[in-house]
C-alpha cells in the first residue's frame, strides 16, 4: 500500500515528562533537521508545564509542539483548566481532544469533545479528535456503530478539513501491547473516511485519520501502510526519541 501524501506522526507524552525530558525533544528536533525523522510531519504533545519551553527550543524547526487537552472556553473561572488560547500563546500548534483517558477519567461526552474541537479551531490550533471502542463494544460487534456516533457527535460540522485530524484509538489497545489486525484497522479507517466525507461534504474525504494504540517501531510499517491510515498517535513509544524515531522513520 502507498503511504499518505501528507502523513503526520504525533507523540502523546500523557502525564510524563519533567524539564530533564527536554533532551528527548531536542533529539527529535535534530532528527527532523537532518532528515532522519522521515518525510512525515512530526509533533509531540507534551505536558502543559513543558509547552512554552519546548516550543522555544524548537524555533525554526519542523517539529511541532501540541497540548493534550483544552477547555472549551477562552477564559474564565475554571480553576486548573487551560484554554486553547493559552496553549497557542505558549507555542502549541495542535491539541488532542477526546482522548479515551479523558472520556473515561473525566466523563467527557461527545458534545464536550465537539466544543473543545471548536475551541481549538477558534484559537488557531489543529484539533486531534480521538475516537475508539472498548473491548466490550468490539466483542459485541458494536465497533462501527460506536465509532460512527463518536464521529457524528464529536466532529464539528464546520471543521476545516486541512486543519482537523481524527485519531482512531481502540481503547482496549492503548498501553496494553495489543493491536487490532490489519484487516480490522483497514475496516475502521475506511468507515471513518466515508463518514467524514458525508459529515463534511467539502473536503471531509481529505481529512487525515491517524491510528493509535500500542504503536511501536516493530509494527509501525505494517500499520502505517494500511489504506486511509495517514499517520499515528503514539503513546509510550514517544517518550524516548530513539523509539519515536523508529516510527517516524517508516516514512522514507
Amino acid at each position: 500500500m502507498a503511504f499518505s501524501s501528507h502523513p503526520i506522526v504525533v507523540g502523546n507524552w500523557k502525564m510524563n515528562g519533567l524539564q530533564a525530558s527536554l533532551d528527548q525533544v531536542l533529539a527529535v528536533r535534530e532528527a527532523c533537521a537532518t532528515g532522519a525523522a522521515g518525510r512525515c510531519e512530526v509533533a509531540l504533545c507534551v505536558p502543559a508545564t513543558l509547552i512554552a519551553q519546548a516550543a522555544s527550543l524548537l524555533a525554526g524547526s519542523r517539529l511541532m509542539i501540541g497540548g493534550q487537552d483544552c477547555h472549551a472556553a477562552a477564559l474564565g473561572a475554571h480553576t486548573g483548566d487551560i484554554s486553547a488560547e493559552m496553549l497557542k500563546d505558549a507555542g502549541a500548534k495542535l491539541v488532542i481532544v477526546g482522548h479515551s483517558e479523558r472520556r473515561a477519567n473525566h466523563g467527557e461526552t461527545d458534545a464536550i469533545v465537539n466544543e473543545k474541537a471548536q475551541a481549538a479551531a477558534r484559537a488557531g490550533l489543529t484539533p486531534i479528535i480521538c475516537v475508539g471502542e472498548t473491548r466490550a463494544e468490539r466483542d459485541a460487534g458494536e465497533t462501527l456503530r460506536v465509532i460512527g456516533r463518536q464521529i457524528d457527535d464529536s466532529v464539528p460540522r464546520g471543521s476545516n478539513p486541512e486543519a482537523t485530524i481524527i485519531a482512531y484509538e481502540p481503547v482496549w489497545a492503548i498501553g496494553t501491547g495489543l493491536t487490532p489486525t490489519e484487516k480490522d484497522v483497514a475496516e475502521v479507517h475506511a468507515f471513518i473516511h466515508r463518514r467524514l466525507a458525508t459529515l463534511v461534504p467539502t473536503g471531509g474525504k481529505d481529512m487525515r485519520i491517524l491510528y493509535g494504540g500500542s504503536v511501536k517501531a516493530s509494527n509501525a510499517a505494517a500499520l502505517l501502510a494500511i489504506d486511509h491510515v495517514d499517520g499515528a498517535l503514539v503513546g509510550g513509544a514517544s517518550l524516548k526519541a530513539a523509539d519515536f524515531l523508529g516510527i517516524t522513520g517508516v516514512y522514507r
